[in-house]
């Protein structure tokens, strides 16, 4: 039997020997990422190079509420409860208890129609799977909801006009920056909130392949929420100003963590695209700062509309754009 001394010793220098392990742990996962070897005596990673091996470890972690089975995309979604008055006798869906009144017995979820207490909503999982006979628009619909809905990773209309962007217009000179017909534009909008995923806007019907961009860049602009969230902006914003570049790139790469996941996986995709339409710089005179300035704006706003906040940050707003688009492989 051992003394109780000998044994709090014992845990101390187990607690010792798993606290060095952790940090081996950690160092060698970061190496993993490199596909480089630490010493005995464990390594020193330059910053960017940890930074790197960071981003591979941690960008599943705005996919952590993320499912990928058997082509179910599970994003978590808060429901939008609205007070209701219900016609008739109803229960709660949430406590299975009558709810009580002759008017406002409850609240209804508008994206999916679960009917519930007042009070019983606050105690509600976020786990709302919004009903297509709810959404009624594709524009201007928010972001996971509209994804949610349509059972997809990423909204339809980014998928669709990026995939015919690529196909035909990567060398088009002035891309997203030089503007397709209004009108044209609507229609697209329209096609989309008519026909969904069955849109046609092939070069058939838009030969312009400016249209589409502007199509793209419209439902941006007109998401209730904007990629980059309302509740980021100003830690973004806050990041474009440091100074030393390599502290800048990590400060980003955290703030990229704080994006509901369906806003990452959008941003992610739309980056990756953005960095081919640079590599085609020589043919659409389009590059990283170019494309930041047009889509410094679109991705992102501040919570209040000011025009001289707005007109202050858009500098910034051009510096974090261009900075997702030329580190795209590093930050997500």
């Amino acid at each position: 039997m051992f003394s109780q001394e000998l044994w709090l010793e014992n845990e101390k220098k187990c607690a010792v020997v798993w606290k060095s392990k952790q940090g081996r742990k950690r160092q060698e996962l970061l190496a993993m990422a490199l596909g480089v070897m630490v010493g005995v005596k464990g390594g020193w990673l330059w910053p960017p190079l940890k930074l790197f091996a960071c981003s591979q470890i941690s960008s599943l972690v705005p996919r952590a509420a993320l499912t990928h089975k058997d082509n179910h995309f599970n994003y978590e979604k808060t429901h939008k409860f609205k007070i209701h008055t219900f016609r008739g006798p109803h229960w709660c869906e949430y406590c299975a208890n009558f709810m009580w009144g002759i008017i406002t017995q409850g609240v209804r979820c508008s994206d999916c129609g679960l009917n519930v207490h007042k009070q019983c909503s606050k105690h509600v999982p976020n786990d709302c799977q919004p009903d297509l006979k709810r959404i009624k628009k594709v524009y201007c619909c928010d972001l996971t909801t509209l994804i949610k809905a349509h059972n997809t990773q990423r909204p339809m209309v980014v998928d669709i006009c990026i995939w015919e962007i690529e196909a035909k217009g990567l060398k088009s000179e002035g891309l997203y920056r030089v503007s397709g017909f209004t009108e044209h534009i609507e229609d697209v909008k329209m096609a989309f909130d008519r026909d969904g995923e069955k849109a046609d806007i092939s070069a058939n019907i838009y030969p312009d392949i400016n249209i589409i961009t502007g199509a793209l860049k419209l439902y941006f602009r007109d998401l209730p929420i904007p990629v980059i969230t309302y509740d980021t902006y100003s830690k973004f914003i806050e990041a474009a100003k440091i100074s030393i570049a390599d502290q800048r790139l990590e400060t980003v790469h955290e703030m990229l963590m704080l994006l509901p996941p369906a806003h990452y996986e959008t941003l992610w995709y739309l980056m990756i695209h953005l960095k081919k339409v640079t590599m085609n710089e020589k043919d659409n005179f389009m590059n990283a700062e170019n494309l930041g300035i047009v889509f410094g704006p679109t991705l992102m706003r501040p919570p209040e509309d000011r025009t001289l906040t707005t007109l202050h940050d858009m500098q910034y707003q051009k510096l974090i754009v261009q900075i997702l688009i030329e580190n795209e492989d590093v930050l997500f």
